[in-house]
């Protein structure tokens, strides 16, 4: 009976634990755990059946999300990996053809890009080319301005269609490389701003339709 105990209470209490953990835990920006590119509207996709090659085409990822096959017909893709587009046009292929095999070659596709925006020197869209910390995108982007207010830089993080994560940065902070913790690392479409005065109070989650209402006002 010892030994059945033991073994009870040492499985149950790393759950136990792990439970606390999840609890404690601050809450921060959504991460992307799928580090593969996920296709969007304006990507050029290279289409090649092995056994039926006058069904081989090039289509382009319409604003919609869906492409155009000449087996099939439409078929939406976007947010698709190409792997998972793959096994899309296959399924939809196979109403007509027995087994086929295809392979989908991306051709073109939408480079990476964060924005910076506010009182910084070249405001605008860069494109994302390596890891890219906040405060490395504000240097990119000019350098922020005398007016601007460096204690409360804003990131937008896209969520879905309708809703954005945001976090307050306070970059005057960081002197050095201890307090580089007070940066974060940029995910392709986050948006930078930096302010002029100083905000009172945002909502951490804001609707993508407001985010143009609120920059205009700082």
């Amino acid at each position: 009976m010892k030994y059945l105990l033991i073994l009870i209470i040492v499985v149950a209490f790393p759950v136990s634990l792990a439970a606390q953990t999840k609890t404690q835990t601050p809450p921060r920006l959504t991460t992307i755990t799928e580090d593969r590119y996920h296709l969007q509207p304006g990507d050029v996709l290279e289409v090649q059946f092995r056994y039926s090659p006058e069904f081989n085409q090039t289509v382009t990822v319409q604003p919609d999300g869906y492409i155009t096959m000449e087996i099939g017909g439409d078929l939406k893709v976007a947010g698709f990996t190409v792997a998972q587009t793959r096994e899309a046009i296959l399924r939809q292929a196979s109403t007509r053809l027995q087994d086929p095999v295809a392979t989908v070659i991306l051709k073109e596709f939408q480079k990476p890009y964060f924005v910076v925006s506010g009182e910084v020197g070249t405001p605008g869209k860069i494109e994302m080319r390596e890891r890219v910390t906040a405060l490395q995108a504000i240097m990119l982007a000019g350098g922020p301005k005398e007016t601007a207010k460096s204690s409360q830089i804003i990131v937008f993080r896209n969520i879905n269609a309708d809703f954005a994560e945001v976090k307050i940065l306070n970059l005057k902070s960081i002197k050095k490389t201890s307090d580089l913790e007070n940066d974060m690392t940029l995910q392709a479409g986050d948006m930078v701003y930096v302010p002029r005065d100083k905000i009172s109070k945002i909502e951490r989650f804001m609707r993508i339709a407001s985010i143009g209402a609120f920059m205009a006002r700082w």
